[in-house]
């Protein structure tokens, strides 16, 4: 698996905008991401995972989850050969709308690494982040659950003390921080306090140009990386 470019970006649709809607979106953020020397993640719900990885060339396709359930007997799971083989390059763990147990969480990142998929996994706390990183993800979203889809974002000492808690047990693993994210100013201060990557859901879906958002969240990245350069 090749190094994940920093610092990244996360088109996040949720299960907002399916289809053609969705695909419209992903277009754009594809043209988008095609001159930009960072990765632009993009992830869609299960049913359109294969058409949006195969009209697009410059998104890292993501699912919103996955099953640790190998090929064979298991209704209504995800395998993650079955993500794979439809294009899918990462998977969500552990997000605060689909958490899991610890013990599924390692069975389910082991399973993405027999599959070279990335893992993008969630913690809503400086704890639940130390914890995690134990088990070396590729990224960990640092996401306080009760700031999702408030347009309120992590202040700065939070950032600060999960960058570095984090960072000390294992300086190799991408931090994102998301909470909040709704306009290209947030992206902007969210990188330069420090950030490895950061990512958007309701801020773009419900914006009243997504396309556009999506186009200013990625340029005041690139403006971020030339002001800390």
């Amino acid at each position: 698996m090749r190094k994940i470019r920093t610092p990244f970006f996360m088109v996040n649709p949720k299960s907002y905008l399916y289809g053609e809607r969705l695909l419209k979106l992903a277009k754009a953020a594809d043209e988008f991401a095609k001159d930009k020397d960072f990765d632009v993640f993009f992830t869609a719900p299960f049913v359109d995972l294969r058409m949006i990885a195969e009209n697009t060339s410059n998104l890292i396709v993501t699912a919103q989850h996955m099953d640790s359930l190998k090929a064979g007997r298991g209704m209504g799971y995800i395998v993650p050969e079955a993500l794979a083989e439809a294009g899918v390059k990462a998977v969500f763990l552990n997000h605060a709308e689909h958490s899991l147990k610890v013990c599924e969480l390692v069975k389910v990142m082991q399973r993405a690494k027999e599959n070279g998929i990335y893992t993008v996994v969630c913690a809503d706390s400086v704890k639940e982040a130390q914890a995690i990183a134990m088990l070396k993800p590729d990224i960990l979203l640092c996401e306080p659950t009760e700031l999702i889809g408030t347009g309120n974002v992590s202040d700065k000492s939070y950032i600060e003390a999960t960058n570095n808690a984090i960072r000390s047990i294992d300086p190799e693993i991408l931090i994102m921080q998301a909470a909040g994210i709704s306009t290209g100013k947030d992206v902007y201060a969210t990188i330069i306090s420090g950030a490895d990557g950061t990512g958007c859901t309701s801020g773009i879906v419900c914006a009243d140009d997504p396309e556009g958002m999506v186009k200013e969240m990625l340029d005041a990245i690139v403006q971020a990386v030339k002001d800390k350069a």
